[in-house]
């Protein structure tokens, strides 16, 4: 009897990893298992293309838009834009001798992130604003450019452009390969996105949208330069994705993308609509990647988690269970 049992054991520890393989081998969305969230993904794009359905969405109204940080690659522990801010502040102190006593800044130096962070959304974008303006689009991109060919994620050990998820790209070539356009709708810096976002996402930069400082305009001695200004033009997060998709775009979209809070809105106005769809990816998985959502400080899912739960044309996207691989 225990050698049966064992017997048994061994065959459904087969047929487990047979099946886990099997989900795993497929050329539609190979790194998606054969879940719900995959099944919903292709179900949708065939109905969109489905001219003799009530479903059909033609093609200049078939436009998807994403947000980019904990939806297109991870923002743990913290944005990885941020990052970017920690390292050039400390570039830059020996220019500023009074970051040394000042709030956030002296924290930044001192390499205390736990102050960073607790320092909140006025100490944050002190970083930002000192970091990122006063100088021309194109000193600002290179300086983001030459900062991702050296800087690592201190976890994972990889280039930040190397954490990606492999299943959401694989998700934008099957949209954009149906005739969607893809666009990228993220509280991240416009100007900072749009140095690597094109070639990890296939996205052009003109379908980026994002936060930005505004610009100012000078023509001097025969040369024209647009120079990032301390000030804000405008925050693409919650509510005011919605405004730059109707500002920038002008069309509603008819899939929305996220995995926040922050990401409430732009879904419930593309869902506001027959034959449309929203998507949450839910970070469930320690292991691979992170684990987070309602009491995280970084990539909050509460509220649109429970309005998700309610709504059948909101799909939650499990991290652990349905996809293959993370990066």
């Amino acid at each position: 009897m225990k050698k049966l049992t064992l017997l048994s054991v061994a065959i459904f520890s087969t047929l487990s990893f047979s099946s886990f393989a099997k989900d795993c081998d497929s050329s539609l969305l190979p790194s998606w298992k054969d879940s719900l969230s995959k099944s919903a993904i292709v179900k949708f794009v065939e109905q969109t293309n489905d001219k003799q359905a009530d479903t059909y969405v033609p093609v200049e109204d078939r436009i998807a838009v994403f947000d980019n940080d904990g939806t297109l690659w991870s923002e743990k522990p913290y944005y990885f834009q941020l990052a970017f801010a920690l390292d050039r502040v400390k570039e830059m102190a020996s220019e500023h001798p009074e970051w040394k006593t000042e709030v956030p800044f002296k924290s930044v130096l001192a390499d205390d992130i736990k102050s960073v962070l607790s320092s909140g959304e006025e100490g944050l974008l002190k970083l930002i604003l000192a970091t990122h303006s006063g100088m021309t689009v194109e000193q600002y991109q290179n300086d983001v450019d030459q900062w991702l060919a050296v800087a690592k994620d201190e976890r994972f050990d990889k280039a930040y452009t190397e954490l990606t998820y492999q299943p959401m790209k694989e998700m934008l070539t099957y949209l954009q390969d149906n005739n969607f356009k893809t666009y990228i709708v993220s509280g991240g810096g416009v100007d900072f996105m749009r140095v690597w976002a094109p070639e990890a996402y296939n996205i052009p930069t003109e379908q980026i949208i994002g936060s930005a400082l505004k610009y100012n305009y000078s023509y001097k001695d025969g040369k024209p330069t647009v120079v990032k200004d301390s000030s804000i033009l405008t925050i693409d997060d919650k509510a005011g994705k919605v405004s730059n998709i109707q500002h920038i775009i002008g069309k509603k979209p008819i899939l929305a993308v996220g995995n926040s809070d922050g990401d409430q809105a732009m879904m419930q106005w593309a869902t506001s609509q027959a034959n449309s769809m929203a998507m949450i990816v839910h970070h469930t998985d320690a292991e691979r990647e992170w684990q987070y959502d309602r009491e995280s400080h970084v990539g909050r899912l509460d509220k649109a988690l429970d309005e998700a739960n309610q709504r059948d044309e909101w799909v939650l996207i499990d991290m652990k269970s349905d996809w293959c691989q993370v990066y």
